[in-house]
């Protein structure tokens, strides 16, 4: 036998040693429950972002977690329930940050709508848009001028006629070139440009119901967020998905646009939806009424250039006005009187665009002689009983749809926004009936700060974000 012996020096390099090796494992065993606390957590979120609104991705290709799961009570201890569901049991959640489909005027949404029509269309779609946008506003504003040039015609015509009385003599006469616009004026736009066979929708809404009227849930914290949303082809991608996704007034042919043939009727509160969208009225009646409104302006002002500069057109209005001045016994104002009939004419011929490109037809951009369309004879017998007039179909000019891509890019990117997700939160409730669905209820982004215990009484604290790209 042979006789061992340690020394002090050994011992504590021993002692040394054995602490690193059982300090490396703690280490080791404090990283790997971190790891693995972490990537339950992950799986978790994503699990719980998993189970995105299938409905609201189907039919508007929009992503995002209905907070209430169907109930209408929203509740965050409902996302963290789901957390624990998904095997996180062990640990604490603190939801630091939320995002809503609705925050910021409806940000996220617009976010998505924006990410899906750039990946499906991309940026082609709007190219031959991005050129005539600055035509569109000098549009609109020809528009706003027509509209006091029919207010000062409007006072000079009862000026001029002596009001009823001239009226009713030129009525019970059979030359009443102004017809047209007294009955505009009385009885609304609708009342003389609807075209035979359609049928005037009766859908309504409660204002006070829709995310664009009412009081709404608001998210807290920051997230990063796409800066171009308001950019001139964000503008006109946004408002390219209106005009894919939501109906209009127009009667159209299913076979020109193959994808809404495909899908299945939908029962809708609202049948206009893009002229809500414009106009935010109650009714299908309110807002097809405001968007013809705008774009029987936009025309009356397109036809009225087209009379002062016409010859022909300007000497039978002068002929007009001698017999109405006549009839009046004021020929002193047969001057006065031709410009008015000129506003008149330029008002009738609106009337037979705007029921032209109801009917689905085009309206030629500018007027000659040769697409004119109301005859000096037509004006007097617009809006009676012996009216038959439809409009031409005018070879490579405006639809109805282009006119609302008009009247879109021109209107407030906020409201337009809001009012698209009022169209799709009152959609998907009419679609599952019985199953309550609150935009402002939505969660698109999220920030969770998360506690767990990882070894003996050490807890360990960390984040987990989540959204929808």
């Amino acid at each position: 036998m042979k006789r061992g012996e340690i020394t002090v020096f050994l011992s504590l390099v021993f002692i040394l040693l054995l602490s690193f090796v059982m300090g490396i494992l703690q280490v080791s065993v404090v990283q790997s429950s971190k790891s693995l606390s972490r990537l339950a957590a992950d799986r978790a979120v994503y699990s719980l972002f998993g189970e995105y609104h299938q409905e609201l991705l189907k039919s508007f290709h929009i992503f995002a977690i209905d907070g209430s799961f169907g109930t209408g009570r929203y509740e965050e201890e409902n996302l963290i329930r789901r957390m624990h569901y998904y095997g996180t049991e062990n640990m604490e959640h603190e939801i630091t940050a939320v995002q809503y489909l609705t925050d910021n005027s409806g940000q996220a949404f617009r976010e998505q709508v924006l990410e899906y029509m750039e990946q499906k269309y991309g940026i082609s779609l709007i190219e031959r848009f991005s050129g005539v946008t600055s035509q569109w506003e000098e549009e609109e504003i020809q528009g706003d001028n027509m509209q006091e040039t029919k207010d000062r015609m409007k006072e000079q015509i009862e000026s001029l006629t002596g009001g009823e009385a001239g009226q009713e003599a030129l009525n019970e006469s059979g030359e009443n070139p102004f017809g047209c616009l007294e009955q505009i004026e009385k009885n609304g736009i609708l009342s003389i440009v609807m075209p035979e066979e359609m049928a005037l929708s009766g859908g309504m809404v409660e204002l006070e119901q829709q995310p664009s009227y009412r009081s709404l849930r608001h998210g807290r914290g920051s997230f990063p967020a796409r800066t171009d949303t308001d950019s001139l082809s964000a503008k006109l991608l946004f408002n390219e998905y209106i005009l894919r996704e939501f109906q209009n007034a127009a009667m159209e042919e299913e076979a020109e646009n193959p994808e809404a043939a495909d899908e299945p009727d939908r029962e809708k509160s609202l049948n206009y939806e893009a002229e809500y969208i414009l106009s935010g009225k109650s009714s299908d009646k309110e807002n097809l009424e405001s968007v013809l409104m705008k774009i029987f302006l936009i025309r009356m002002a397109v036809n009225y250039s087209f009379l002062c500069g016409d010859s022909e057109k300007q000497n039978e209005a002068q002929a007009i006005a001698s017999v109405v001045s006549a009839i009046l016994l004021i020929p002193e104002a047969s001057e006065g009187i031709k410009q008015a009939i000129l506003a008149a004419w330029a008002a009738g011929e609106s009337v037979m665009d705007l029921r032209a490109l109801l009917s689905g037809k085009r309206a030629a951009v500018s007027k000659s002689a040769e697409n004119w369309q109301l005859s000096a004879a037509a004006l007097f017998r617009l809006g009676s009983d012996e009216d038959s007039y439809n409009g031409y179909d005018a070879e490579g000019g405006m639809t109805y749809e282009d006119y609302i891509r008009i009247l879109l890019f021109l209107t407030d990117t906020e409201a337009v926004t809001m009012r698209t997700i009022d169209r799709v939160e009152e959609n998907l409730v009419s679609e599952e009936k019985g199953r309550i669905f609150l935009a402002d209820q939505c969660i698109t982004k999220i920030e969770i700060m998360n506690t767990a215990v990882i070894y003996g009484e050490v807890s360990y604290e960390f984040p987990v974000c989540f959204a929808y790209q």
